[in-house]
């Protein structure tokens, strides 16, 4: 059967982008504390969807725009926001998108990183539409009790780049192997930013869970991530491993259509259909575990699921992964693979779940390949045995 070979990255990305991102709105990010949103809110650095640009569009305060927009300031200081990562963990890179910002975007930024947990941290909530606001006396009262000014430097002071379609993503690569809970984004001095995408893996304490107890072992708040996959042409496989059921289509994985299609399909006794090409996705687990049960969600794919899929598995080194990653995990120097769930024909709209006899013992593992046929969208979870 056909292995499609991995996608590369859009170019100029640099790697870490395929990691998730611990900052979104969906993943539970939030903007506690801004400066100033006098043009637009500093939530709207954290949506999902890239920004948008209305060129009509204007509220009472001047140009409405799909980002963060401080005024020009008039005042000694310079702008910047807190923002409360989703998923707390180790960040690998960032992404300052200055989408649309060509003329009042922010001429430079840098970020400070700090963990929280265990600490005693004020309530700091921004609640409303806060376009024409700022933040008040007790506001910056209550955030300097977190002593960010203080907090670790994981990006210096850099000059950013204008929000054309060729300019306007600004990568920065980050080495810091703490946990971060809290980020500090400094923009210098004033202006605009569209997103904040954080990308990393999500950490969390496995010592305090119970032994035997069942956890969605590749779940982003659990610390899945994918590490490699063949095509996202409508739709990233990290998407599968987000919160709960996805909202629709776009909220899964969703690959094109295989052009190695037969121009009459056919079927097995089975019903599973024979086609000579599939497509892959490859997750790190949270932590190394005995699989015992999997759902497989094609929630919302109702004329453009996979026909079947399959699940395999192995035990990785963090050493090997990376030289898997090397090799985009290519068959002929990839790991070996498991079979964990043999080959099952899928349904639309449906969520399946497997356990039992349908879940082969594979012992402790640390990475899965779901793989669909020929081609199609869905979502998955992996819950942990004793």
């Amino acid at each position: 059967m056909a292995n499609r070979s991995a996608v590369k990255l859009n170019s100029g990305q640099p790697d870490f982008v395929q990691f998730n991102n611990l900052a979104c709105e969906t993943a539970g990010g939030k903007v506690i504390f801004a400066t100033d949103e006098w043009f637009a809110p500093a939530r709207n650095l954290l949506k999902r969807e890239p920004a948008v640009f209305l060129p009509s569009a204007f509220t009472e305060f001047g140009k409405w725009m799909d980002g963060w927009e401080t005024r020009r300031k008039r005042i000694p200081g310079h702008d910047w926001c807190i923002v409360q990562l989703g998923v707390p963990g180790v960040i690998h890179g960032f992404d300052v998108d200055t989408s649309f910002f060509t003329g009042n975007y922010a001429p430079s930024i840098s970020i400070q990183a700090a963990c929280l947990d265990g600490l005693s941290v004020p309530s700091l909530v921004l609640e409303g539409d806060r376009t024409g606001m700022a933040a008040s006396e007790s506001q910056f009262e209550v955030v300097a009790q977190l002593n960010s000014e203080s907090w670790e430097e994981i990006v210096p002071v850099t000059m950013l780049k204008p929000g054309y379609a060729d300019s306007c993503n600004n990568f920065f690569s980050v080495t810091f192997p703490n946990r971060v809970t809290h980020i500090r984004l400094n923009m210098y001095p004033d202006g605009g930013i569209a997103r904040l995408r954080v990308y990393g893996v999500g950490q969390r304490d496995w010592s305090s869970l119970r032994s035997h107890m069942e956890i969605d072992l590749v779940a982003l708040v659990n610390g899945g991530v994918c590490v490699g996959y063949s095509n996202a042409h409508f739709g990233h496989p990290r998407n599968m491993i987000g919160f709960g059921r996805a909202d629709n289509m776009a909220d899964g994985w969703e690959t094109a259509r295989r052009l190695d299609r037969p121009k009459v399909l056919k079927a097995d006794e089975k019903g599973i259909l024979q086609v000579p090409g599939f497509e892959w996705a490859i997750f790190r687990l949270g932590h190394p575990s005995v699989i015992s049960k999997i759902e497989i969600d094609t929630n919302h794919f109702k004329g453009n699921f996979p026909d079947w899929c399959k699940i395999e598995a192995c035990s990785l080194t963090p050493e090997e992964e990376q030289t898997y990653i090397r090799h985009k995990w290519s068959s002929d120097q990839g790991p070996m693979w498991k079979m964990l769930l043999l080959p099952q024909k899928l349904k639309p709209h449906f969520r399946h779940l497997y356990s039992g006899e349908c879940v082969l013992q594979r012992g402790c593992v640390s990475h899965v390949r779901l793989v669909i046929a020929p081609d199609g969208g869905n979502q998955l979870d992996y819950a942990s045995g004793p």
